[in-house]
């Protein structure tokens, strides 16, 4: 192991592989519950909600913060498993259009975008994910949009923003790991959309 390993990445997935199990066992748990016949109403759906909720953003995360694997492939039923998951907790429709599997890396910058995109719709909205040859077009449309561009601004140079907080570390991930692609990263705004390719 080398001075240059990715620690915080090692770190990710050792937390994103140690919660996995037992949320998953909470989530078996509740489907045998259920088909008792005892537990059902609206307090049993909403634990039911959060834990496929709370399943997906750490299969979410475990992408997104893990140590990628230069070889490995995530299925297109996966992705969108894990986007479907997601989708009732979230104000944002998201728009998955690649078809496939997906490389790890591609797919992390493709789950840091969307990350981004998150935090700039606090009102909701659209994204669409798409592949354009080897290149990747990632669009976000809201009529509120809240883009903040001490965040932006520097990651639409492939600079790290300054002075991140842990909410806000996608920012500072997206940038960094186009770099270790070698892939160049554009964003364009506007009052109602971001738009990012790498």
């Amino acid at each position: 192991m080398s001075d240059n390993t990715d620690f915080s990445a090692l770190v990710g997935s050792r937390i994103c592989h140690d919660l996995i199990s037992p949320v998953g066992a909470i989530g078996n748990g509740l489907e045998l519950l259920s088909l008792t016949g005892d537990a059902k109403g609206p307090e049993m759906e909403m634990i039911e909600d959060s834990v496929k909720n709370a399943n997906a953003r750490i299969r979410l995360f475990r992408v997104a913060f893990g140590q990628p694997g230069d070889e490995q492939m995530v299925g297109a039923q996966e992705i969108q498993s894990i986007l479907a998951d997601l989708a009732p907790s979230s104000r944002v429709e998201t728009f998955w259009e690649v078809e496939g599997a997906v490389a790890r890396p591609e797919l992390r910058l493709a789950f840091l975008t969307l990350m981004c995109f998150e935090a700039s719709m606090p009102f909701g909205g659209t994204i669409s994910i798409a592949k354009e040859g080897t290149g990747w077009y990632l669009l976000a449309e809201s009529e509120k949009l809240r883009a903040d561009t001490a965040l932006w601004g520097p990651v639409s140079h492939g600079d790290v923003p300054e002075g991140l907080v842990p909410a806000k570390v996608q920012f500072g991930l997206l940038p960094q790991g186009a770099k270790l692609l070698g892939r160049p990263l554009s964003v364009a705004m506007t009052d109602m959309s971001l738009e990012v390719r790498f």
